[in-house]
């Protein structure tokens, strides 16, 4: 892996010793810098699941990913720059709290003196690595998070500031290879069912919030509670928007 021109997609020019302080800021310039998509799936582009195609993908074609994708390359620079680094599978809730089938999502653990989960595929989640065998609440801005045991799984959940737990996702700690997540990754590429089929989405993380494109609505978000939405008026509107605020130039 070309570690140097990985590290200039993510804008990042700290530390590479493999601790808790590099991890984090290597997840935030993730979240910050490559975008969570699936413009591939709406252009018939097929996805691959292997570190020479997303490295392609992500960071030589400026593009992002889904779940599967952004976190499986980051896994592949995290091992590069010594971190004990494994692919967990989870299955992500809907509104009612129920929980999708396994390698519906792909999460990472990194274990260094303590063990973390990471994420740079979820969207609108976590934006620094959580402690993963830590119970209580972890605060992070207007949200907090907690892990919670549910047999012999976990279930990642969040609460904005004053409102309910919400289960974002169930995963266990058996490490997995990319292989383990094809079908479900087909799954997401192909069904009318798959949510990611039904919609255009394209959003990152910003300084003081997250920016989205979701079909012709283009919507920020900030820390403090405020929103932002109008809606595009042409394709042409559409393109400029993921140029400048994704960094994303499709052929058409």
């Amino acid at each position: 892996m070309n570690i140097k021109a990985y590290l200039a997609r993510i804008n990042y020019n700290g530390a590479l010793v493999p601790t808790a302080e590099t991890l984090r800021a290597l997840q935030v310039a993730h979240l910050t810098s490559v975008p969570f998509e699936n413009l591939s799936i709406h252009r018939g582009e097929q996805i691959v699941l292997a570190d020479e195609a997303l490295f392609r993908k992500i960071v030589e074609r400026g593009r992002g990913g889904f779940c599967y994708e952004a976190n499986g390359l980051f896994a592949a620079l995290l091992r590069e720059l010594g971190f004990d680094v494994v692919m967990l599978s989870a299955g992500v809730a809907d509104a009612q709290g129920q929980f999708g089938p396994d390698f519906d999502h792909m999460a990472l653990l990194v274990t260094l003196e303590q063990r973390w989960l990471v994420d740079v595929g979820f969207g609108d989640s976590f934006r620094e690595p959580l402690l993963l065998d830590e119970r209580a609440e972890q605060v992070q801005g207007r949200r907090a998070y907690r892990i919670v045991p549910d047999g012999e799984r976990l279930i990642l959940q969040q609460r904005e500031e004053g409102a309910e737990w919400k289960a974002q996702y169930r995963f266990t700690l058996q490490p997995h290879v990319f292989a383990d997540y094809e079908e479900m990754c087909r799954y997401h590429q192909t069904s009318p069912q798959s949510h990611f089929t039904r919609a255009r989405i394209c959003s990152r993380a910003t300084a003081d919030g997250r920016v989205t494109l979701s079909e012709m609505r283009l919507i920020n978000t900030f820390e403090h509670g405020e929103r932002d939405e109008r809606t595009l008026t042409s394709q042409s509107e559409y393109d400029t928007i993921l140029r400048e605020q994704f960094g994303i130039a499709l052929d058409r």
